[in-house]
């Protein structure tokens, strides 16, 4: 009688104390929930203004409400949105097409047999991450203005027989940016895979060497299909977010000789809300914007249970 009280008290204790744990850790989890509370939902708040003629320093209450007059405005400007939802989806494509070179990079890195020669290739391609657009922009004019070293070396070589800049090139834009944006964040995208990596079973490539399995197979057979569900699940957040591509990025390179090709939905929005003071306008597009990601970050987490069979929520 007593030891069956003992276990009774045993069991009842257990979800008590799972409790009492999964309350802690939703107390460590608030400051997250209260930053993406703040910054990621309280702002939806601001849709309003696409429904409002608002004008910088009138209050909401006294702005005029006008419908769905922005949205419409929207329509009748397809010409613009076209072009650039034209450039966003080229930019989008293109970084789909170069993502793969990730998991490739870190697959390769993680062949070398250097620890220290490791670290410092490693060390070399993860730092551009850190550097600021703005910097960017500054050595890349330095090396590809028309006064850059490119240009002056092509000239020396007589390869161009005037200065040429490819940051003024229309048909290098796309390319361009592309290789940009490969080069600052390949090193801080294989991170993500060399940790996948470092999380398969070393059992699986310990019973491949047995079997006489070569490098090359146990990359094809081990590895590449242990990074395959995180590669998903990266290509899944990378296009839910595909209308948002680097507005920083096409900010600091954009100029007149490159502008219909570099300007995205983000960098349409930024130029009509903070230069135009169009907010409602802007706000109107931004929502859009959300909207369309939403529905394609659903629609691929479909496509991914569908393959998979499973999905990431």
């Amino acid at each position: 009688m007593t030891m069956q009280k003992g276990l009774t008290a045993g069991k009842s204790a257990g979800p008590s104390q799972k409790v009492k744990k999964d309350y802690r850790l939703l107390i460590y989890l608030l400051p997250c929930l209260v930053l993406v509370i703040a910054f990621g939902y309280v702002p939806i708040a601001g849709w309003i203004l696409a429904f409002l003629d608002y004008i910088p320093g009138i209050s909401l209450k006294e702005s005029p409400f006008v419908g769905l007059k922005y949205f419409e405005l929207i329509v009748s400007d397809r010409n613009n949105m076209l072009r650039v939802m034209k450039n966003t989806m080229t930019f989008a494509l293109l970084g789909y097409l170069v993502a793969p070179l990730s998991m490739i990079f870190a697959i390769a890195l993680n062949e070398v047999k250097g620890s220290r020669l490791k670290r410092t290739i490693q060390t070399i391609t993860t730092f551009p991450n850190f550097i600021s657009w703005v910097i960017v922009y500054a050595l890349a004019f330095q090396f590809f203005s028309y006064d850059g070293m490119v240009s002056n070396v092509l000239m020396d070589f007589n390869i161009t027989d005037k200065p040429t800049s490819i940051l003024a090139s229309k048909n290098a834009v796309y390319a361009f940016q592309t290789c940009m944006g490969l080069w600052k964040g390949l090193g801080w995208s294989a991170v993500i895979y060399l940790a996948a990596i470092a999380g398969i079973d070393q059992e699986e490539f310990e019973a491949a060497s047995i079997d006489g399995a070569s490098r090359m197979q146990k990359i094809r057979y081990i590895t590449i299909p242990s990074l395959m569900p995180t590669f998903i699940v990266l290509m899944l957040m990378q296009v839910g977010s595909f209308v948002g591509m680097g507005l920083d990025q096409y900010l600091v390179f954009y100029n007149g000789m490159v502008a219909d090709k570099i300007e995205t939905l983000d960098l349409y929005v930024y130029r009509a809300t903070l230069l135009r003071s169009d907010y409602s306008y802007g706000t109107a597009i931004g929502m859009l914007k959300s909207l369309i990601s939403i529905g394609l970050m659903f629609g691929m987490n479909g496509l991914s249970k569908k393959i998979r069979g499973n999905s990431i929520f």
